[in-house]
């Protein structure tokens, strides 16, 4: 499992470093989902190899690499075992708001993040509408006190901090909570039938005591819950994910042709590899991972450029809202291209190609449960009222505050 190096050369050296991490990830992918095995010890080995602070400014410790380099890495990884992109997502989310911040507490963090810490997300709660209900209390003796329940929340279990958020008065606030700070309960009961391991499940805060250095962010409930660049950036790894899907596809298609010896209808000893039709299908997998891996690509270098003038404090909303929309629009051709190369996959193979011995299913079912987390569908009507009427993607979720404050008038 090895990085396109002809085309990447300046890439060269991160594949010297973590291509035989991706390669011992990948000869164990089939064996963890088997026997759902959680990923701790290759999510240790990329942490030791630096792969966390991999966008940490080298002046505090990191090195400095581009999204687009990033995002290249985070294909490879997603070919060697999708559900790793997935629980780094939020890690590398925190640290992309950190570059973007301003004040002292942005080289604290980053720096907390070159020495080895690793960030999880806990914002989803299971309730009726998308209200907040996790609180943050000022405690008697000072300080605060952080209670409420949360799930979705990928990579908890794996990481020292958890990115948290909760409700104090009318303003809602992103917290970094010690995974280990007493109180803090993590539940592994993520029951999705795909990305199994992500640790996607149950986080519960019970009398938490936190500090205001624990306060990373606070803005009124009702405005949007992010900005463009961020919701292109969360949305990409999803995306880089299924790229990595789809190479895993095509490896394996590859890897069952080449050793089969019989053709359905085929008397003899045959060799599938040779058959017209096989190559087909393999010509289309391959089509279909470059396509996902370009489109990829390309978003990565025009997030580039936004975080590079982000940083230097040029962009407008109007250059948040057009790599929103690209996203938005790479994401329909990307999770429909990968699904449909999920299930091509088994023309190579017939029967035998469905033994529970490959866990060639595993490639739909993390595709499947991928595409589900932002539903295309919403994404797709969003798109076409901003071509149609200009509108911005964030008036859902304003209209959707407002209906909630109506019904809750009444």
């Amino acid at each position: 499992m090895t990085f396109n190096l002809s085309h990447h050369p300046e890439d060269a050296a991160l594949a010297e470093r973590f291509d035989p991490i991706f390669a011992w990830i990948g000869e164990t992918a089939v064996e963890r989902e088997a026997s759902r095995a959680l990923p701790f010890e290759a999510l240790e080995r990329l942490r030791q190899a630096g792969f966390h602070r991999l966008r940490v400014p080298q002046a505090f410790g990191g090195d400095g690499i581009s999204l687009r380099r990033l995002f290249r890495l985070l294909v490879a990884l997603g070919e060697a075992d999708p559900n790793l992109p997935q629980i780094v997502r939020a890690h590398f989310a925190f640290v992309e708001g950190r570059l973007n911040a301003r004040g002292p507490e942005r080289e604290v963090w980053l720096r907390r993040v070159a020495d080895g810490a690793v960030f999880g997300a806990a914002m989803a709660e299971r309730t009726a509408g998308t209200e907040t209900t996790t609180t943050l209390n000022r405690h008697p003796d000072g300080g605060w006190v952080l209670d409420g329940e949360k799930y979705y929340s990928t990579g908890t279990l794996y990481a020292s901090w958890i990115i948290a958020v909760a409700r104090e008065g009318e303003d809602r606030l992103a917290l970094a909570v010690p995974s280990d700070q007493p109180g803090v309960t993590l539940v592994d009961d993520w029951d999705g039938f795909g990305q199994r391991l992500t640790g996607s499940g149950t986080t519960r805060f019970d009398g938490v005591r936190l500090t205001d250095e624990h306060v990373i962010r606070r803005h009124p409930a009702s405005s949007p819950p992010g900005e463009g660049y961020l919701t292109a950036f969360y949305q990409l790894f999803h995306l880089a994910t299924l790229a990595g899907i789809a190479r895993a596809v095509l490896a394996d298609a590859t890897r069952f042709a080449r050793a089969k010896t019989r053709t359905f209808g085929v008397a003899g000893v045959t060799e599938p590899r040779h058959d017209p039709l096989v190559q087909r299908v393999v010509g289309r997998l391959s089509s279909i991972a470059f396509t996902a891996e370009t489109l990829v690509d390309r978003l990565a270098e025009d997030l580039d450029d936004l975080a590079a003038r982000k940083q230097s404090g040029e962009p407008t909303e109007a250059d948040d809202l057009a790599v929103e929309i690209a996203t938005f629009q790479a994401q329909q051709t990307i999770i429909d291209l990968v699904l449909d190369a999920t299930t091509l996959l088994f023309e190579v193979g017939g029967a035998s190609a469905t033994s529970q011995r490959l866990r060639l299913d595993r490639h739909w079912r993390n595709a499947r449960t991928l595409a589900s987390h932002n539903p295309a569908i919403q994404r797709e009507r969003a798109i076409g009222d901003y071509v149609l009427n200009g509108t911005n993607p964030s008036a859902m979720w304003n209209n959707g505050r407002q209906t909630s404050r109506s019904e809750t008038a009444r």
